[in-house]
């Protein structure tokens, strides 16, 4: 892609202007910019004029590259006093939501969706012109995130994938149709298999991951894994008091975002650095396993 200067308004062009036009931002300008419910600090790294609108590409301080993104004008606004309070409040409420902060078997905050609550419910509304269109469960950076903790690179396809996945739910308020087939459960299996097939063998160690993840699922997925337009869906799958476990009616669409919590879940834990990094081995194949099937786990559409 070109960048600012390749891709000039016709106004700039016939001006000769030197002070070429970005429209509303600058290179190398700070901002804030919404992903999902929640505000960033970025900065714009590029700027182009793409069918009649000023796209800018920014990079989220304080985080890694790989989630360096496009976005929209409506998606970014000034560091002004009042919009820097307003990232304060979205964080704020975000994080006071947490079930027991630090706590993590019960799962603890909110809804991976719920960032929109707070998360995946993720995402409230933004400034307000057409709602940024990228963002699932975003994650929040928590201010005390120790430095070893656990980090979870998603592949682009599957980025795309949550992206996608918001998009259904929150703005066009479409619903995954439950039960889900391949399930959490199936999905787990089919990984064994894949794994045995191919390596012979699934470590003792495997199995106690697939487990430890089944569990985080079944136990996060109605208080961090929803958006508010899943919940009466939820309660009418998973009565109160059943014993029906998410993991089986659930499918690749909200185990996705599972992952997207992971590093938020298991950021309290004690571990070792050598378990941290099998750990984070283990769950990269395992990433890799479902960008590979993505065509069969995941739907192109919902009901």
């Amino acid at each position: 892609m070109g960048s600012s200067s390749d891709v000039l308004t016709d106004e700039a062009e016939d001006s000769g202007d030197e002070n070429v036009d970005t429209g509303q931002f600058k290179e190398g300008e700070k901002v804030l910019a919404y992903h999902g419910p929640l505000i960033y600090d970025t900065k714009i790294q590029k700027a182009e004029f793409r069918k009649k609108e000023w796209k800018y590409f920014v990079h989220y301080l304080g985080w890694s590259k790989n989630w360096d993104e496009w976005v929209g004008a409506d998606r970014l606004m000034k560091p002004t006093e009042e919009n820097l309070e307003k990232q304060k409040k979205l964080f704020k409420n975000q994080t006071g939501d947490k079930l027991s902060k630090g706590r993590v078997p019960a799962g603890k905050q909110k809804s991976a969706a719920e960032k929109d609550e707070s998360k995946t419910e993720n995402k409230p509304s933004v400034g307000r012109g057409k709602k940024r269109k990228s963002d699932p469960v975003s994650e929040a950076k928590s201010p005390e995130e120790p430095d070893h903790a656990l980090k979870i690179p998603l592949p682009g396809t599957l980025k795309r994938q949550l992206v996608e996945d918001w998009e259904f739910v929150t703005q066009m308020g479409k619903l995954v149709k439950l039960p889900r087939f391949p399930s959490v459960q199936d999905i787990f299996k089919k990984y064994t298999d894949f794994k045995t097939k191919r390596d012979g063998v699934v470590e003792d160690s495997l199995v106690e991951v697939l487990n430890g993840l089944r569990s985080y699922f079944d136990k996060s997925l109605p208080a961090m894994l929803l958006y508010p337009q899943e919940r009466a869906q939820y309660a009418s799958a998973v009565p109160h008091g059943s014993d029906i476990s998410p993991s089986s009616i659930y499918g690749a669409e909200h185990l996705l975002r599972l992952f997207v919590k992971l590093s938020e879940l298991l950021v309290y834990t004690n571990m070792e650095h050598e378990a941290l990094t099998q750990l984070q081995h283990k769950l990269a194949d395992f990433l890799k396993f479902l960008q590979r099937n993505q065509s069969n786990f995941f739907l192109t559409s919902y009901g």
